[in-house]
């Protein structure tokens, strides 16, 4: 398959190879100058959201696997006890009105074009015991919305991880940074489709300073601890 444009959370045409990316480097260069590493965490409250944790984008064999999954799944479960609960999950479904031009995406991808039922679209080993409450479901690549927000709280500082970079992340944080929401985006905790869509990614979310900032796990569990 040839490249193509980031379509579906991690899908695209063809994907690098694992290992060759390296998010958290991406993330440092990304970051405005003389922007603090996590800044606003110590006046609100870090609410970690683990954006599409799904088989469908981790599975090697899927057309949207993402290569670096299972290296920012780790990263993921490691920060995730630091918030102590205040955490949220979130499943892309493939529900969406296909009268509109999401018909036209699931003719595209037609593998992905099953039931929400599928296992496809399950949660990761390990994902649904990161947060107590269900996952927040959604057929669009933006997680951000009404259910989101009222788990989040206003006063939050969303801390957002998880697939892809390239797609349901940076639709996340765009929306969210639109309504008001400070918003980190834990560079190492992320997966994007491949090494180039993701570093693409991460510098245009690092352009919405002082909104959204790109940090690493290590700076989460800095804010955290101090």
């Amino acid at each position: 398959m040839t490249a193509e444009p980031v379509g579906a959370s991690g899908a695209v045409g063809a994907a690098e190879p694992a290992g060759s990316s390296d998010p958290a480097a991406a993330g440092v260069e990304g970051r405005a100058e003389g922007q603090p590493a996590f800044r606003a965490g110590r006046t609100r409250v870090p609410h970690l959201v683990v954006i599409d944790p799904q088989a469908i984008f981790a599975d090697p064999g899927s057309d949207w696997s993402s290569p670096d999954f299972a290296k920012a799944f780790a990263r993921i479960r490691e920060i995730a006890p630091l918030f102590e609960g205040r955490v949220s999950v979130t499943r892309w479904l493939p529900t969406a009105d296909r009268s509109t031009a999401w018909g036209d995406y699931f003719r595209q991808w037609p593998f992905a074009d099953v039931s929400a039922a599928d296992p496809l679209y399950a949660l990761v080993d390990g994902a649904a015991e990161l947060s107590a409450r269900p996952p927040v479901d959604a057929p669009t690549f933006g997680k951000w919305g009404a259910e989101l927000a009222a788990r989040a709280g206003a006063d939050a500082h969303l801390v957002l991880t998880g697939v892809s970079t390239d797609c349901c992340v940076i639709s996340t944080a765009l929306a969210a940074a639109d309504a008001g929401m400070q918003v980190s985006i834990v560079t190492d905790a992320c997966a994007a489709s491949s090494a180039e869509n993701g570093r693409a990614a991460l510098h245009v979310m690092g352009l919405y300073a002082p909104q959204i900032e790109l940090v690493s796990a290590a700076d989460v569990r800095e804010m955290i601890a101090g």
